[in-house]
């Protein structure tokens, strides 16, 4: 007899007409939480509103993506849910509105209050993972993820930046039907299920280095490098022509800071109208930035995803992927090798503006947690 799958999960393309009664169905009932991952082509507002009222009794988080990770692999157009069903999961959830003013005491403080009232309500279940869902375009994913792993102390954390696709012009998340910007969204599990949360990138430094002489960190752009115009001195550095940098460029050519012992993508998302670099997360001046390779992408995540596969494979792997992941595999005629990895081992999620893990803010990494069968059959 085959064991029961913890998790549920289910897709429909963000064009059917009432899309939710298909994923209720294809989700079941008796859910604690359930996450919606649509295509900026759906009507979120209406998507979310009826799945408030869809799946009552369980808390709904929704966001829009850079693309979905689903049944096929990478994929578009689509909304791909994921179901916690009461019997293997014991969640709380909570919204976080404005950013950019977060009284950081309160929120760890609340952290705190329901990681002790889930371990309450959940004593038997011995595994636990938190994660969020915030606004790509909020610009402020390294202080609201700096704050949440105070507050979280030992539970792993991971996390992903909604997206827009490739236009990054708004990007949306709903709390029970409330449509948010500039906001996040946090949820700590506990489970019968043992899981893993992981990170993964394919990269690895050169000894090509440059220093940000010029930035302004609040709003992520790099003016100069090695004190030249910013776009200028990359494409040097590079060989290329700076008035042919475009996101590819960026996804073929990242760029990395050493954090410890580890390095970290510290992604571009575009050139600016002034030659400025607009970067996905956090950037300062003095900070050294060196230049990356990529290892075969292919057989790194089939590696990886073979290892947490090596005690057994896991039920479902619940994935945020970075968008210049998707680029980079499109760039390389990799897109549908890389579907086929996912596919394959259960992978479903979407594609990020940027990804969270433990206390960072990162890019250009896959994300996420992995969810094994449960250790026994619950009545």
């Amino acid at each position: 007899m085959q064991p029961l799958k913890a998790l549920r999960t289910g897709q429909v393309s963000c064009f059917v007409p009432n899309p939710v009664d298909m994923l209720a169905q294809a989700l079941g009932e008796d859910l604690g939480l359930v996450c919606l991952f649509a295509s900026p082509e759906a009507d979120f507002e209406a998507l979310t509103s009826a799945a408030n009222a869809g799946f009552a009794g369980a808390d709904v988080l929704a966001c829009t993506t850079a693309g979905e990770l689903g049944a096929q692999g990478y994929e578009d157009s689509q909304i791909v849910a994921v179901g916690f069903p009461r019997a293997y999961f014991e969640v709380t959830s909570f919204a976080i509105e404005d950013l950019d003013r977060i009284d950081e005491q309160a929120l760890i403080d609340r952290l705190i209050h329901q990681r002790l009232d889930l371990t309450r309500r959940a004593p038997d279940m011995v595994s636990e993972f938190a994660f969020t869902l915030v606004d790509g375009l909020s610009l402020r994913e390294e202080h609201l993820t700096a704050v949440l792993a105070s507050g979280l102390g030992p539970i792993p954390l991971f996390g992903g930046s909604a997206g827009d696709g490739t236009e990054f012009g708004e990007t949306l998340l709903s709390f029970n039907g409330n449509v948010m910007q500039n906001a996040a969204m946090v949820a700590i599990v506990r489970s019968h299920c043992p899981v893993q949360v992981f990170s993964l990138d394919h990269l690895v430094p050169t000894d090509i280095r440059m220093v940000v002489t010029s930035a302004s960190p609040d709003t992520r752009i790099v003016h100069e490098i090695n004190a030249e115009p910013a776009a200028f001195e990359y494409a040097r550095l590079l060989g290329k022509d700076p008035n042919q940098l475009d996101p590819f460029t960026f996804a073929a050519h990242p760029v990395v800071v050493k954090l410890g012992d580890t390095h970290h993508v510290r992604a571009i998302q575009r050139v600016s109208d002034t030659g400025e670099l607009v970067f996905f997360s956090a950037i300062n001046e003095g900070m050294v930035l060196t230049l990356a390779r990529h290892q075969d992408m292919v057989a790194h995540l089939d590696q990886a995803l073979d290892e947490l596969a090596e005690d057994g494979a896991p039920d479902q792997i619940l994935g945020f992927d970075c968008l210049l992941r998707r680029m980079d595999a499109g760039q390389v005629q990799k897109t549908r090798d890389i579907s086929d990895i996912l596919q394959r081992h259960n992978v479903v999620g979407f594609s990020t503006y940027g990804e969270q893990i433990g206390g960072l803010h990162v890019n250009q990494t896959l994300t996420g947690v992995a969810i094994y069968p449960p250790r026994a059959p619950l009545d």
